[in-house]
């Protein structure tokens, strides 16, 4: 292996419904609808385990973790990002940093923002320093804008261990 760093771009969206609890980065926001999918679809963790995997060229969250396998029915996707942290470690790479956006109307996310990125640091094996997270509204527009779904997005840079 010749690269010494190698980036990675990650995105996911999933429908808010109600029954379900909103996990976003591995911590539980209260709010009145959750993200609907077969674990407990924390757009915020699968974004940075797309951009891990992508940046290592190791594919993506649904290579590795199939929607219809029983084993990951309503798992913990800080499961996920353990699991990729492992595959990126073995392929010869360290996280350098992550940084991920979060884009819903609501519930406000400000006051999670610290326990997100503490949660995150410590699956990736970082210092909170670098993991930056930030939530952004979609003014509006779009099925995110209009309540419907909550999105993310995520940046992550790879090194040589």
């Amino acid at each position: 292996m010749n690269e010494s760093s190698r980036i990675g771009i990650g995105y996911d969206i999933h429908r808010l419904v109600e029954g379900r609890k909103l996990v976003l980065g591995g911590v539980e926001i209260p709010f009145e609808k959750g993200l609907l999918g077969h674990s407990d679809s924390d757009v915020l963790t699968h974004a940075i385990c797309d951009a891990l995997l992508g940046a290592a060229g190791l594919g993506d969250i649904g290579t590795h973790f199939l929607d219809s396998d029983p084993r990951w029915a309503g798992a913990s996707s800080l499961e996920f990002l353990a699991r990729v942290v492992e595959l990126i470690t073995e392929k010869g790479y360290r996280v350098a940093n992550v940084d991920a956006t979060v884009i819903a109307e609501r519930p406000k996310l400000v006051p999670y923002m610290q326990a997100i990125r503490k949660r995150l640091a410590l699956v990736l094996q970082i210092e909170v320093d670098q993991i930056n997270v930030k939530a952004k509204t979609n003014e509006g527009l779009e099925s995110v804008g209009r309540g419907e779904a909550v999105g993310a997005q995520a940046v992550a840079l790879l090194i040589v261990r």
